[in-house]
């Protein structure tokens, strides 16, 4: 059933490349799947579309850190702080800022 989920998400995006709930749930499919690389790319991709996403950039950050990449996931958490101050989201802010001071 994950891979039926999968190949769904991409046909979306393959008609319809700004769909970003699309590319959120294929990002979020590749990062169950453990496919980190793949989850990071499409995480990218949705905030170049969608600069404001937090939680794209907070799941970048943990997917990063998986890949042994934490000045990459520094970078993201602090992208997804930017993004969430421009919101006024501060739960969402809270959290990035949180996984930030983890990785210290």
């Amino acid at each position: 059933m994950p891979g039926s989920r999968l190949e769904a998400l991409k046909r979306i995006l393959a008609q319809n490349p700004a769909d970003t709930f699309a590319r959120y749930g294929l990002a979020m499919e590749h990062l169950k799947a453990q496919d980190y690389e793949q989850a990071v790319a499409e995480f990218e991709e949705l905030v170049r579309r969608q600069p404001d996403h937090a939680y794209a950039c907070f799941h970048a950050g943990q997917a990063l850190e998986k890949l042994g990449r934490p000045e990459d996931a520094r970078r993201m958490y602090r992208q997804g702080i930017e993004a969430a101050d421009r919101k006024g989201d501060a739960h969402a802010r809270s959290e990035l800022q949180s996984e930030l001071d983890r990785l210290g």
